[in-house]
């Protein structure tokens, strides 16, 4: 294979999803996930259960990502894997696969960034689609929103971004399964609120918006006036969120999906980009994805959001960064470490 199209094997384990994937260049080949169903009994991530379920996943994952892809462990020129952000542990074990697997091949090893990551997931193409797929224009802006960042990214160049927003506390993400925990849902929050507010009212409760410097956000606040709205109305009718849970979901998630765009579009007025496009885990919520179409057509730019299979934790977009990262020769060390705060700058 010429060293201008790699056969790229990459391995996400950030958080709670063991990935695989196989790419040529960007066309991806398989890309296999092992979603821990272990957290949904805790409502959220347990950090050493889920460093423990990468290493029973690991080694199959990577195997049925190889077998589906129709390929052999002799094929593989690059391995590539997340190094941060994300869980310590969690991080720890795809990184000591990778390097193990790199070193045993003899072929080259490339630490990616997670969020980095998210952003480029843009730029895969599947195989029946091949390279001709239309792709964000550089410089764009991208709206990053996963269940632990929430940023507004600059990117000049698949190896080149700059955060220019970001919040101060919470993410997006947060702010969704902190409010199903209260809402009695189970986790993860953001597609049950998505699911449950399609029959709601978004406009029969009032959640005001937090005030921010300039492109910053905060979502701490949201959370605390959900709690205390059905603290209050649970002491006048204690079958209040039963009741009323849909136009809840609705209201909340409305909150939620206005305050990202009304940053964003600050953004989009002063960094004037051709092209703007949507990233990350909550990237998948409907109403997101649908209100931020209609911000591209009022503002007259190009629009991109990524399949839905690309939007959560997945190999792909580590294949796909690792790619741009091999093109550029920035190889890792095996001394290089998993770095659990790694910021995409």
């Amino acid at each position: 294979m010429p060293v201008s199209n790699p056969i790229i094997l990459a391995i996400e384990s950030s958080c709670d999803e063991t990935s695989a994937a196989v790419l040529i260049g960007t066309v991806v080949k398989s890309n296999i996930i092992a979603t821990q169903k272990i957290h949904e009994k805790y409502g959220g991530v347990v950090p050493e259960l889920a460093s423990r379920a990468h290493q029973q996943n690991i080694v199959p994952v990577v195997q049925q990502a190889i077998s589906e892809a129709n390929i052999s462990m002799e094929d593989i020129d690059v391995v590539a894997c997340t190094q941060g952000p994300g869980l310590m542990g969690a991080l720890q074990v795809g990184v000591s696969y990778s390097k193990s697997l790199s070193m045993a091949l003899g072929v080259p090893l490339v630490l990616v960034n997670h969020m980095q990551s998210h952003v480029l997931a843009h730029f895969i193409s599947r195989e029946q689609e091949g390279e001709a797929s239309q792709k964000p224009e550089f410089p764009f802006l991208c709206l990053t929103v996963s269940g632990g960042h929430t940023q507004i990214v600059l990117v000049n160049s698949p190896t080149e971004m700059k955060v220019v927003g970001s919040t101060i506390d919470d993410a997006a993400g947060e702010a969704f399964d902190k409010a199903s925990k209260v809402l009695g849902l189970e986790y993860p929050g953001g597609p049950q609120i998505d699911r449950i507010s399609k029959n709601g009212n978004p406009a029969k409760y009032s959640f005001s918006m937090p005030v921010t410097p300039e492109l910053t956000y905060s979502f701490s606040g949201l959370k605390t006036s959900l709690l205390y709205l059905v603290r209050d109305e649970k002491i006048k009718n204690p079958d209040f969120v039963t009741e009323n849970l849909e136009d809840i979901c609705a209201s909340y998630q409305a909150t939620i999906v206005k305050y990202l765009l009304k940053k964003f579009s600050l953004a989009l007025n002063k960094y004037q980009p051709k092209s703007i496009a949507l990233a990350g885990g909550v990237s998948a919520n409907s109403l997101l994805r649908s209100e931020f179409r209609n911000l591209a057509i009022d503002k007259g730019v190009s629009c991109f959001i990524p399949p839905i299979e690309f939007t959560t934790d997945n190999a792909a977009m580590i294949g796909a960064t690792a790619f741009f990262l091999f093109e550029k020769k920035q190889f890792s060390e095996l001394s290089d470490p998993p770095i659990a705060r790694l910021s995409i700058d």
